[in-house]
């Protein structure tokens, strides 16, 4: 029995330190990717052609944290470029003697709408230089197809899809399954469109939720289709037709009715690429990451600067994360530019659907105080809306494109009765024992009384009334025409535009030329905050809550998981929420 014990601890030993090694290697091969981006040089050949596959969830910014996309099998990461890399590559490709024309791979695109425009029109921009787009893809749905629309060429495989059939957007209501298990959400809003929550406490969709869905994916669909139309030189009508009668329904149909230039396989795509170039030997291919790393020399070394201050993700008190913006990390860096006088404006740069409202008043006063000194001007990305509006108010000059979803001015708390559940499911009695009333307010043992719900109704209305008091007086406009525009509804930014909420149409580099103009300066450059985290410091941070996040992945369909991490979202909200609702899915 001793020579047992002896052997298992050896072995358990044996196992911990080769863990331990195993761990040390991993960490060696993450540092070495992320230095080795840094040291890589390089070069790109004459006759280059710049390669855009963009069938991917586009991030703000590319990030550092090599951990984020690891594959542990292949002990690879693939950092793909985020949408400032993305821009700045196509601009610089334009200025790049050594780059022909781009090559834009069609296919499934997961992004919004509004970064699609922002890509579009820096694709439009680059045409002016003369070099040429051409587009090929398989297949490829409507925003692929609506961003490779501006492209000199179109072409798809003959035995390819192109995908136009209109927009459509569905949401799931869960008040029979919260019935069937014993759970019941409570629900206290102000706003009748406020729709954040409305799935976990009714079972078929609002008036006025389907009010507002119609009207924001109308301007969506509006946008798509007039962009498709000036791109292919064909009438509104025309492209209408099109998607409504599905007219499309094979390839042939794409080329013949305009859409497309002609069906081809890759081999003859690639012939086409090389008498642009006039090379008929190859194709010197740059991906978008080799790209990055080929220096800009077009990048200014001014002394006077704009901060572009990147305020991505739902609204948190604390610090920020991958996916989150916490109010001390956003307020930080504004107090830090606004001290500084090297930096002459701030460009906010906004994709939020909201978050905590205490959260989003922290950020609102630094940006009241910067403006004081300083030029701000907002940049909205895919969705700035409720507490992503809350903070974009106090701007000088709000810039959005036209198919942004912003607006939902309006506040939600959201309770759980879950005595059902605890009593007669799970046979679990809870017994409280309180000195004051109130004591045990928010229990989910037990539903709110008359009394507890009017308490946190009167602080709904009370952050309600702050939130549009605010924004009348950032945006300059009446309190009682701000509350007949807001009570939660959402808005795309074309319809914003028209009612006030939103200045300018454009993307960051519109805003950007707005800040350079009111700082009234000449030569500038841009600095980004918040400065991105070391590799390895954001994997230490990161290890667990991506392990956690990974396992569960893997154990669900994509749509399973989607529902899981929005559901979860809800449940562990604190404090009231100046949040649209949880998901804008327009397909």
């Amino acid at each position: 029995m001793k020579q047992f014990f002896k052997f298992m601890f050896a072995s358990m030993l044996g196992f911990i330190i080769s863990g331990v090694v195993l761990f040390f290697i991993l960490i060696g091969a993450i540092a070495g990717l992320a230095s080795k981006g840094d040291k890589e040089e390089v070069k790109v050949e004459t006759n280059s052609i710049l390669k855009l596959n963009l069938n991917y969830a586009i991030p703000e910014r590319t990030t550092s944290n090599v951990f984020k996309n690891f594959n542990f099998q292949t002990f690879e990461s693939k950092n793909d470029a985020g949408l400032d890399d993305i821009l700045a590559n196509i601009k610089k490709a334009a200025a790049d003697e050594n780059v022909k024309g781009i090559y834009l791979e069609m296919g499934i695109n997961m992004n919004s709408f509004a970064t699609v425009e922002e890509i579009r029109n820096e694709l439009i921009a680059f045409k002016k230089s003369k070099k040429f787009i051409v587009a090929y893809g398989e297949l490829a749905d409507q925003k692929s197809y609506y961003l490779c629309s501006v492209a000199d060429k179109v072409f798809l495989n003959p035995a390819g899809e192109l995908v136009l059939n209109g927009l459509s957007s569905s949401v799931m209501y869960l008040k029979n399954m919260f019935t069937k298990i014993g759970v019941e959400p409570e629900l206290i809003r102000h706003g009748k469109f406020k729709s954040a929550g409305e799935p976990l406490i009714a079972d078929k969709m609002s008036d006025a939720n389907r009010e507002q869905i119609s009207s924001y994916m109308g301007s969506l669909y509006h946008t798509m289709v007039n962009g498709i139309a000036a791109a292919r030189k064909k009438q509104v009508t025309e492209v209408e037709n099109i998607v409504n009668q599905l007219l499309i329904q094979h390839p042939q149909d794409a080329v013949e009715l305009g859409l497309a230039d002609g069906l081809k396989y890759n081999d003859e795509v690639e012939t086409e690429l090389k008498k642009l170039i006039g090379n008929d030997d190859k194709l010197n291919f740059v991906s978008m990451n080799k790209y990055a790393k080929v220096t800009n020399t077009n990048i200014s070394t001014s002394e006077n600067k704009i901060a572009i201050i990147y305020c991505n993700g739902e609204i948190v008190s604390g610090e920020s994360s991958d996916d989150n913006m916490g109010s001390e990390t956003i307020a930080n860096a504004i107090k830090k530019v606004r001290l500084d006088d090297n930096y002459k404006a701030i460009v906010l740069r906004i994709n939020s659907p909201g978050g905590s409202a205490m959260a989003s008043d922290v950020i609102w006063r630094e940006v009241i105080l910067a403006k004081k000194v300083k030029p701000v001007i907002v940049s909205m990305a895919s969705v700035a809306a409720s507490g992503g509006y809350y903070i974009a108010a106090p701007a000088d000059v709000i810039v959005a494109e036209p198919n942004t979803i912003t607006g939902s001015i309006g506040v939600f708390g959201l309770m759980v009765n879950a005595k059902e559940l605890l009593n007669n499911k799970l046979g679990i009695n809870v017994e409280t024992v309180k000195m004051g009333e109130y004591a045990d307010l928010g229990s989910i043992d037990r539903a709110l009384t008359p009394a507890e719900r009017a308490i946190i109704q009167k602080g709904v209305d009370r952050i309600y009334d702050e939130f549009i008091t605010k924004v009348a007086e950032g945006r300059k406009l009446k309190k009682a025409q701000v509350d007949s525009i807001a009570q939660g509804r959402v808005w795309a930014a074309t319809d914003a535009k028209k009612i006030g909420l939103v200045d300018e149409f454009g993307g960051l580099d519109k805003a950007l030329e707005i800040a350079k103009n009111k700082a009234k300066l000449g030569d500038y450059r841009t600095v980004s905050f918040p400065e991105l985290k070391d590799p390895i410091q954001s994997l230490f941070e990161d290890m667990s809550g991506q392990a956690s996040v990974f396992l569960t992945k893997q154990s669900l369909t994509p749509e399973q998981f989607k529902l899981f991490t929005d559901f979860n979202k809800l449940m562990h909200y604190r404090g009231v929420q100046a949040r649209m609702s949880f998901d804008v899915n327009v397909q």
